[in-house]
């Protein structure tokens, strides 16, 4: 197999990802079409910091929630917390700033994550979260009539940029990569494109309706990667 498959990854991967790739003949681009900025104003400083001292049921989707949260903490003040959050990498965060006692509940995907929350609490959850999260959860649980306390801990910047090269394939890691990617970008039908998730695919089918659409079993990165290679390798 030649270096002729050539895939756009819309978010920064580990150099150790790309070579893995680059040894069975796949070329992997980074062009990322989102930021993130972490928030520092003083009154949520002190309002995470006096979450810290209470024993609460929190919530983490995203790994740059936790470590905004754990930056603002620092690494010498223990939590006494309840955390559910999504998926492997995230979990591992949790654990190494949290330790593995305060993992409560795991799930794959925000909906299967509420779920999970409301077998095992019918009061309130403080909700980690970026400006621009999904509405998935709090909404189910808000439903429920569990109190969601949202504290907004990161933005997401959009930061489009016109490709010129032509792709294979294009990974997709977020909701707001897609938009961000879109905003600028047209792909062709035989392009194939790939969503770390759920959520992010049905992002995806609204700007590109006839492109198959390949989503990862497991949402993170390493995974979706060796899914990429595994596909191009059968198929070309």
């Amino acid at each position: 197999m030649d270096n002729s498959v050539r895939i756009l990854s819309t978010r920064p991967l580990d150099a150790a990802l790309i070579g893995h790739a680059a040894e069975k003949g796949i070329v992997i681009d980074v062009l990322p079409f989102i930021n993130t900025q972490r928030v520092k104003d003083e009154a949520l400083v002190r309002q995470v910091r006096e979450l810290a001292g209470i024993a609460l049921t929190a919530v983490f989707t995203s790994t740059n929630a936790v470590e905004a949260v754990a930056e603002i903490l620092g690494a010498t003040q223990p939590v006494n917390w309840k955390v559910f959050c999504i998926g492997a990498v995230t979990r591992q965060l949790v654990e190494k700033y949290f330790g593995e006692a305060s993992v409560a509940g795991v799930a794959l995907a925000a909906s299967a994550l509420a779920d999970v929350i409301l077998h095992q609490t019918t009061s309130g959850v403080f909700f980690f979260c970026g400006d621009q999260r999904r509405d998935e959860l709090p909404d189910k649980l808000s439903a429920a009539g569990v109190r969601v306390n949202e504290c907004v801990v990161y933005r997401t910047l959009r930061t489009p940029q016109v490709i010129t090269g032509q792709y294979n394939g294009i990974a997709f890691f977020s909701p707001s990569a897609v938009e961000s990617f879109f905003s600028v970008n047209t792909v062709g039908s035989e392009t194939l494109l790939f969503a770390i998730g759920q959520t992010t695919a049905r992002s995806i089918r609204i700007h590109a309706k006839g492109n198959p659409v390949i989503t990862g079993n497991v949402p993170d990165k390493e995974t979706l990667v060796q899914q990429m290679i595994d596909y191009f390798q059968k198929h070309i």
